[in-house]
């Protein structure tokens, strides 16, 4: 593989990106609540030369503003355009935050998350666009693909109006991994529903009438098989919710949990499982179980020779970090995009303890991210104008 030098990648401003993502992690809008960030990138985003909509998919989950698509024509309109899409939502507030910088690594000061999981991405991005135009190197058509509730289970991309969409290939930047990492592997994942029912009866007044739905779900639960089911699935209860009163005997309780698996055979397999398993159980004791299953969403497969591959790894080498091909069994919104036709690979950005007042990104991943944003869009053009 011919090394060379990102010209684009080169014009990437470390202070300048390093300002902006502290500004844009500041702005609190966690999950459905993301207006204020969408009012900052409807200024933003046409000084960077791109024409922007929404859709209306937070009609669908009373949310506060929908997914934006932003496009912006590229020097040459010969090369087919390219998206990178991150969402705008955080899973908690960063009202207040207080970012902590320590040995080359920004945390918050630990009363707030970070936001850093996913604002570092698009902090990035406009900084890549920014590098673009300031080294005036030739490119396709660029699109953001930017959505909205994603931390809850991938809702403002499942109710997306893709027909706004003009690209069809493009990436995420939403993993853990360092930014080298390339995810050409995801899984397929549904949530399971049990309501288990047995009958509610007073401890004092009529216990003998009793059939406590607590004790039917425990030994179903007892009997299943949960964790990792093997190599490629995974399957967890994550909800118990179910009693009235101290005194009462529970007549019924809900159990969910969710299953994740490379395989939909295998998926499949384990949903029924976890259903015969708990119906075994209640029903042998004059109990039974109503479940639900519910699709989140489907896997994706991405081979190791399609372009968006090529592009990655030759625009890794040219930023001279090392590309890792990998596969995961979390999930993002690129399974989803992919799920409605918009090929997409996640890549790694380097974020740490998401979700958790511990989270941090290291100032190197987060210039190597805007580096190699730019870098992308400046091998794509390259890949397409050689092939």
């Amino acid at each position: 593989m011919k090394t060379q030098v990102s010209k684009a990648a080169e014009h990437v401003n470390a202070e300048r990106l390093q300002e902006l993502f502290l500004e844009l992690a500041k702005i609190n809008a966690p999950s459905g609540k993301e207006s204020l960030v969408a009012e900052y990138l409807k200024k933003v985003l046409p000084e960077l030369g791109f024409t922007l909509e929404f859709d209306e998919a937070h009609k669908n989950f009373n949310g506060e503003v929908g997914n934006l698509i932003a496009y912006r024509e590229g020097t040459d309109s010969s090369i087919p355009p390219l998206f990178f899409s991150t969402h705008m939502d955080t899973v908690l507030p960063t009202e207040g935050l207080k970012p902590v910088i320590k040995d080359g690594v920004i945390y918050s000061d630990g009363t707030t998350i970070l936001g850093a999981d996913d604002r570092a991405a698009l902090a990035a991005y406009l900084e890549a666009i920014r590098a673009i135009i300031d080294s005036g190197v030739p490119h396709g058509a660029i699109e953001f693909i930017l959505t909205v509730n994603e931390q809850p289970g991938l809702v403002g991309a499942t109710y997306m109006d893709y027909s706004k969409a003009k690209s069809k290939l493009g990436y995420i930047f939403d993993s853990s991994g360092d930014v080298g990492q390339t995810i050409l592997k995801g899984p397929y994942s549904s949530r399971i529903w049990m309501e288990v029912k047995g009958n509610a009866a007073h401890i004092a007044l009529n216990a003998e009438e009793g059939n406590s739905a607590f004790i039917l779900a425990a030994e179903g639960l007892t009997n299943m098989k949960l964790g990792a089911i093997d190599e490629e699935t995974l399957a967890n209860i994550g909800i118990i919710k179910g009693g009235e009163l101290t005194s009462i005997i529970p007549g019924s309780v809900t159990v969910a949990g969710e299953v994740r698996s490379f395989s939909k055979e295998k998926l499949d397999t384990q949903l029924k499982h976890m259903e015969e398993v708990m119906k075994q159980a209640a029903e042998k004791k004059g109990g039974k179980v109503d479940v639900r299953i519910e699709k989140k969403y489907l896997g994706f497969d991405i081979p190791e020779d399609h372009i968006l591959v090529k592009n990655t790894l030759e625009a890794a080498q040219n930023i001279n970090v090392k590309p890792y091909l990998t596969e995961t069994l979390g999930g993002a919104d690129t399974n989803v995009l992919n799920e409605n036709g918009l090929t997409t690979i996640t890549l790694g950005l380097g974020f740490q303890n998401i979700h958790s007042f511990r989270e941090c990104i290291s100032i190197e991943n987060l210039i190597n991210t805007g580096k190699l944003t730019a870098a992308l869009i400046e091998q794509w053009y390259v890949n397409h104008k050689n092939s």
